[in-house]
């Protein structure tokens, strides 16, 4: 039987709210916007996952894990992100992971 740990690195889980205005956010650019803020605070910051509420895209944009939670978190935490980038209050959300 295999035995699972969790991940533990020097960063806490963190959630950074950003407020962007712009009625012609699109998921490219709050994914740019996101992967540059995450990479101002680490450099090495890994993109897991990410949903937009605005557009209901999500990826990965298959099930995984279950009892009914949305897989993009799901897949995010079982590969311990520690940073999320939350872009106009749900509107765009993407899960990092800092080394």
């Amino acid at each position: 039987m295999a035995e699972l740990r969790a991940t533990s690195n020097k960063y806490t889980l963190d959630t950074v709210a950003m407020n962007v205005e712009d009625v012609d956010l699109d998921l490219a650019t709050a994914s740019a916007i996101a992967k540059a803020k995450a990479r101002d605070m680490d450099n090495n910051a890994m993109m897991l996952s990410y949903h937009s509420a605005k557009t209901g895209e999500f990826w990965p944009n298959y099930e995984c894990g279950g009892g009914g939670r949305p897989p993009w978190i799901v897949f995010a935490e079982a590969r311990g992100y520690n940073l999320k980038i939350d872009i106009n209050d749900g509107e765009y959300e993407f899960f990092y992971l800092r080394f």
